[in-house]
């Protein structure tokens, strides 16, 4: 119960990424967020790779992620 509220329970770091990328595309993602998986030679495969092991980054992708939720325009 712990969990219940907490917007990102259950989403994959997989699906923010893939989900980030296609509401905002590459170019804006590594401009808002300005790691190199996301300014050179992106994909999704390569960012999980680098998200999965620098937490800081990840701590990132989580709050742009929500904030794409939060307000999706």
């Amino acid at each position: 119960m712990t969990q219940a509220n907490n917007p990102l329970h259950g989403i994959t770091l997989e699906k923010m990424v893939t989900e980030l990328q296609q509401h905002y595309g590459w170019e804006e993602l590594g401009s808002r967020i300005n790691i190199r998986c996301f300014t050179h030679d992106p994909s999704i495969k390569s960012s999980l790779k680098f998200l999965r092991r620098t937490p800081w980054a990840r701590t990132k992708v989580e709050a742009l992620y929500l904030d794409m939720i939060e307000r999706p325009w």
